[in-house]
């Protein structure tokens, strides 16, 4: 026997009673807004963390209330979300607007001057628009060489040769290490003393070569090492869409003598152009969080001091807490827009098919 919710009308806002969500969510907010901003940060955590407590009683008891059992059911899946994913997401974005750091106790609401602060470039933050700057530079070009050599070697491991299934694990290898293991592999390889590379390249020419002694060999040296670990990630997309086309597709085509690229563009792009959008999206987002590789390679030297890398130095070593946040909450936005500029683009080749 199924069970259907109840049919007594909704409380409305100004009604006093257990299951009024509305009216705990006005409060909540109303409270929590007066204690941020008039009270010590030591209380108002807790007085914010029970106004979070008194919206979720309001909400399980207006299900238990009515029977939405199965909201009811998810319900400790969304509490363990808002503890470990919206609060912490929802302290830092209050953060942002205070002056804080942690190595002190003293807080002050400053509204949106750290964000004035972070898009400014100005003597008082030169390295934040530099930061920027240098990661569109590195989205530009990894993301760039990740879908080029994924494509390719996608291309390529779709056909039958010997030795495939041996060299495909061969290639998803550097996938699998783990960033900082790459970051050591690739930092002796371009050692200038005894890296492989400097080796060859001294062999055939006078002096030593010194890779990462010039902003350009440094930004070639991380955009190599990055592409070496993720271009097989894009080759798994897009072989997954070259292994669905049908073989009765080409068979046709071979038949009609067409070319091969108008075979590829019309019968191969069609099925690999949405998961190639996929990759460009997916790695697009990594690639704004690149900041390991940097580290381990060159530790921001030779201008090339990427965001994600600066928030690092800005939040963890120098303690600029809210300053910090401001950053992340700016790459957000950043993230934010390029996702839904995907979103549009799918959009109109969805309706335009």
């Amino acid at each position: 026997m199924s069970v259907t919710p109840s049919t007594q009308s909704a409380p409305t806002l100004l009604d006093i009673s257990a299951d009024n969500w509305r009216l705990a969510i006005v409060v909540g907010l109303v409270v929590s807004i007066l204690a941020v901003a008039a009270l010590p940060a030591a209380i108002s955590f807790w007085i914010v963390g029970a106004m979070a407590a008194l919206i979720a009683a309001a909400f399980v008891v207006n299900a238990y209330r009515r029977r939405y059992y199965g909201g009811l059911l998810v319900a400790p899946a969304i509490a363990v979300l808002f503890v470990m994913n919206i609060f912490p997401l929802l302290w830092s974005l209050g953060l942002s607007f205070f002056a804080y750091q942690s190595n002190q106790q003293s807080i002050r609401f400053v509204g949106l001057t750290n964000y004035i602060k972070v898009l400014t470039n100005d003597l008082a933050a030169p390295a934040n628009w530099n930061a920027l700057i240098n990661t569109a530079m590195f989205v530009v070009l990894t993301v760039s060489a990740q879908m080029l050599v994924g494509f390719l070697l996608a291309m390529l491991f779709a056909k039958q040769f010997p030795l495939r299934k041996y060299l495909l694990i061969l290639v998803l290898t550097p996938m699998m290490l783990s960033v900082v293991a790459s970051g050591v592999f690739f930092t002796y390889y371009y050692d200038p003393t005894f890296g492989i590379l400097s080796y060859v390249i001294n062999g055939l020419s006078d002096g030593q070569f010194i890779l990462m002694g010039s902003k350009s060999g440094a930004v070639a040296g991380i955009v190599f090492a990055d592409a070496w670990m993720w271009s097989p990630f894009v080759m798994l997309l897009v072989l997954a869409g070259l292994v669905s086309v049908p073989k009765y597709l080409y068979e046709a085509a071979a038949i009609d003598r067409v070319s091969a690229w108008r075979r590829f563009w019309t019968i191969t792009f069609p099925y690999i152009r949405g998961l190639l959008m996929l990759a460009l999206l997916f790695r697009t987002i990594e690639a704004f969080k690149l900041a390991d590789l940097v580290i381990l390679l060159t530790k921001g030297g030779n201008d090339t001091m990427t965001i994600s890398y600066h928030l690092i130095r800005i939040a963890n070593e120098q303690n600029k807490t809210s300053e910090g946040a401001a950053i992340s909450y700016v790459m957000l936005f950043m993230v934010i827009v390029l996702t839904n500029l995907y979103l549009y683009l799918a959009n109109r080749r969805n309706q335009g098919a």
